[in-house]
């Protein structure tokens, strides 16, 4: 079987759209499509709207599921990674640094400042990644269940 870890960050690198998980104050799930920034592995970024349901939704309850895959692979051949985060609003103090971060390297028309910020609807949102796990097919096992299962996966590289 191939090296999970590596499989998660490679799913993730090769991805630039999340679904973002969140529950509204009545206890309903919702999910919705975001383009997404990792930095480091542990720190997640999207824009949003302010008032969007989701981002209401991270206001009152922080912690958000993720999911991340290729949704043009055909089926039986994509991978997955499952990600558990605390999200928030990105500080006003705090939006250079996490701006820097988030868009280093991204494509000009996507990327953005504090000050470019101040004309747009939406917010910069962070997620610090606290779980994640990749989807494994049954069959890659070879247990003979046929079973898939989500297998937790250490995203940092480790040093040393």
């Amino acid at each position: 079987m191939a090296d999970l870890n590596e499989l998660a960050r490679t799913t993730l690198a090769n991805n630039r759209f999340m679904v973002l998980g969140t529950v509204d104050p009545s206890g309903r799930p919702r999910v919705s499509p975001v383009w997404f920034s990792l930095v480091d592995h542990r720190d997640i970024y999207w824009l949003s709207s302010p008032d969007a349901h989701h981002s209401r939704n991270v206001e009152e309850r922080p912690e958000v599921s993720i999911v991340v895959f290729d949704s043009k692979a055909d089926p039986h051949t994509g991978q997955a990674v499952y990600l558990e985060a605390t999200a928030s609003r990105v500080p006003d103090d705090e939006l250079g640094a996490a701006c820097a971060a988030a868009f280093e390297g991204v494509a000009d028309e996507l990327s953005f400042t504090p000050e470019t910020l101040q004309d747009e609807p939406f917010v910069l949102y962070q997620g610090r990644v606290t779980a994640s796990e990749i989807h494994v097919r049954g069959r890659d096992f070879g247990d003979g269940s046929g079973s898939d299962q989500r297998v937790p996966v250490a995203l940092a590289v480790s040093s040393g």
